[in-house]
């Protein structure tokens, strides 16, 4: 098992690192060109900035019960159907009974924008959030590897 962070634009990557150093599980962050990532302990694989490209590169190097971390619905729709177990950075799980909502609910966010409609802003990041993610990541560490799920 490896932890895989669409890393762009995450901002638990320090809670991800600190939480697999204790555990001895590889991390691996995955970003484009704008982004340096230097942890001392996660493999970092930078890619091109193109549309998704950090997106294909963590899918296809996923495999069965490996863990992404992303914001991104699709890619964890994506890991999902290859077997991995995906995290959102507020803790929230995908997973096969969520995930068809959770991908109409961007679609439509997205038709809306699309004809000039706002959509709700999202509210800033607190501690609470870290808090409830950290917790959220080791309950799935935790069922990961005693074969909860």
């Amino acid at each position: 098992m490896k932890i895989f962070v669409d890393a762009d634009a995450c901002p638990v990557k320090q809670i991800i690192v600190d939480i697999a150093r204790k555990r001895s599980i590889d991390v691996v962050m995955v970003c484009d060109t704008s982004h340096i990532i230097n942890d001392g302990y996660s493999e970092v694989i930078t890619v091109d900035k193109h549309r998704d490209s950090a997106d294909l590169v963590l899918i296809n190097k996923l495999v069965k019960n490996d863990i992404v971390v992303t914001q991104d619905y699709g890619v964890g729709c994506l890991a999902i159907s290859k077997g991995a177990y995906a995290i959102n950075q507020n803790g929230m799980l995908y997973n096969d009974d969520n995930i068809d909502q959770i991908l109409f609910e961007r679609f439509l966010s997205q038709k809306v924008r699309s004809t000039g409609g706002k959509t709700k802003n999202i509210p800033k990041r607190t501690k609470n959030n870290d808090e409830t993610f950290k917790l959220a990541f080791v309950e799935l560490l935790n069922n990961v590897t005693n074969n909860n799920y």
